[in-house]
């Protein structure tokens, strides 16, 4: 039982576990600390011991000790208009934090919007204030995964940089996703077949427009430069793209749009120009958010699943950290054509 001094409950020591245990001081840490080094017959008597006294590991206490802070930052490099107007970035927060939940981490959600906060963030890190770094939405210019590196930072990428990636990563197959997406469209009848393209700095976009010309290919149709318009992941960047879809090509019949969220803005165009969908242009999105199930029609589109990745990210993060490594292997998940009214 805990000792009473000065009227106040005193907390079990270490040490009187170790006594109480007939065992020393480290051999009580390493049990504590789940090592594999020990015997049964110890990690008993520990454990006995332990129950019997009412002893609280002092988690500030082993962290110190471990150079740990039992903390790791999930990052966003983008404005918060985006965060929370795609539902792409709250799968992978509910992912995250489902990972985490059953372990003594905590999560901090992080913006690094322009170079201030960069910087902040560059000291933070430097500093080691967390023991890992989970980085949302890559760009091929962005400095942070350098600046992990060059601090010795544990980190895993949501996507990749290029194909040559270094750093342990999560991501989708981007490209077949998008060539499914478009060889449902080339099966349905369409003849010219538009996409709009995510931010092309980024490889995932890269990748999905790929696949739409990939698909092209295979069916025998010619790539043709002037139904493929730059987009930004966002609602409005869809609508623009659309616009400009329409103004070139007015006799298109489907689009392929790399996001969910820009299928919306297109779908807004095409209302805006009195195309019906399906009937005259078929629309398909890629991620199957909330927005595909509940737009009028609802939405074909490729599934990525968004909070496996999260989930994923935080095991490969976790055993990063545990080995002390950061030879991970990347995990790449598939995607799947969710079939809806809007082809």
């Amino acid at each position: 039982m805990a000792a009473v001094r000065g009227g106040r409950t005193a907390r079990p020591t270490l040490e009187q576990v170790a006594a109480r245990a007939g065992v020393g001081r480290g051999t009580v840490s390493r049990v504590i600390n789940g090592s594999p080094r020990v015997s049964e017959r110890t990690r008993a008597a520990v454990e006995a011991a332990v129950a019997e006294l009412g002893y609280v590991p002092n988690r500030a206490a082993r962290a110190l000790a471990a150079g740990s802070t039992d903390a790791v930052a999930l990052v966003v490099p983008e404005p918060e208009t985006r965060l929370f107007a795609e539902p792409y970035f709250s799968g992978i927060l509910r992912g995250v934090s489902a990972e985490l939940a059953d372990t003594d981490m905590q999560l901090l959600l992080t913006l690094v919007r322009d170079r201030r906060e960069r910087d902040r963030f560059a000291h933070f890190v430097s500093a080691h204030r967390v023991d890992g770094v989970l980085l949302v939405s890559v760009h091929a210019d962005d400095p942070l995964p350098d600046l992990l590196e060059s601090v010795e930072m544990p980190a895993v990428l949501n996507g990749r940089r290029s194909s040559g990636e270094s750093f342990p990563y999560v991501d989708s197959d981007n490209a077949g996703g998008a060539q499914m997406a478009v060889e449902h469209l080339i099966g349905r009848g369409r003849r010219e077949i538009a996409t709009i393209t995510g931010p092309l700095d980024m490889y995932a976009a890269q990748c999905r427009l790929d696949g739409y010309r990939a698909a092209l290919r295979a069916a025998g149709r010619p790539e043709e430069e002037d139904l493929i318009a730059p987009g930004d992941f966002t609602e409005e960047g869809g609508r623009a793209a659309m616009a400009a879809l329409l103004a070139r090509r007015p006799g298109l019949d489907a689009v392929f749009c790399a996001s969910d969220v820009m299928a919306a803005g297109a779908r807004l165009a095409l209302r805006e120009a009195a195309r019906e969908v399906p009937r005259d242009v078929a629309l398909v999105g890629f991620d199957d958010s909330a927005v595909a199930r509940h737009m009028d029609p609802p939405l074909t589109t490729v599934r990525q699943p968004i909070e496996e990745m999260g989930r994923a990210m935080a095991r490969v993060l976790l055993r990063q950290i545990a080995e002390r490594t950061a030879d991970q292997p990347p995990v790449v998940l598939p995607t799947q054509l969710i079939r809806r009214g809007s082809s």
